[in-house]
């Protein structure tokens, strides 16, 4: 059986390690893919080499040359990505920002913690949402 696939979008070092500790703390197989931007992440999807249409995304909003948001809307209007689960994971608590990506049909959305001295609580908030979510897609579970 194929593993369960995950494609991380985010620019920034410390969210990443975050990501990765919170998802081998699982106890399901699965491959994750990262790019810096959204850039990036297109090559990714579209490189027939790698041929990975991901179980889930994972979506900074916040990142250089291609931002989350504008990755969505390019995502949104190709046949074969525009039905994938993507969940935003963002320091934006702009309105506008969580009312985007709401219209271009995200599976969910989660304020990352600003404050970096808050490690526990920042670790523990990764965790519930991999634990709740992921968790769900990596085993094929309904919702």
């Amino acid at each position: 059986m194929k593993k369960p696939t995950i494609l991380l979008i985010e620019d920034d070092a410390l969210d990443i390690i975050s990501v990765e500790r919170s998802l081998k703390k699982l106890e399901s197989e699965y491959e994750l893919y990262t790019a810096f931007n959204g850039i990036e992440a297109l090559k990714i999807l579209r490189d027939p080499h790698i041929g990975l249409i991901p179980d889930v995304i994972l979506l900074d909003i916040n990142m250089p040359r291609m931002n989350g948001i504008e990755f969505l809307k390019v995502i949104r209007e190709d046949k074969d990505f525009k039905e994938l689960k993507v969940f935003i994971m963002t320091t934006s608590s702009e309105v506008n920002d969580r009312s985007q990506a709401e219209k271009l049909g995200i599976s969910g959305y989660i304020i990352k913690p600003l404050n970096y001295t808050e490690n526990t609580k920042r670790s523990d908030s990764m965790d519930a949402f991999v634990q709740f979510h992921l968790r769900k897609i990596l085993n094929n579970e309904s919702n």
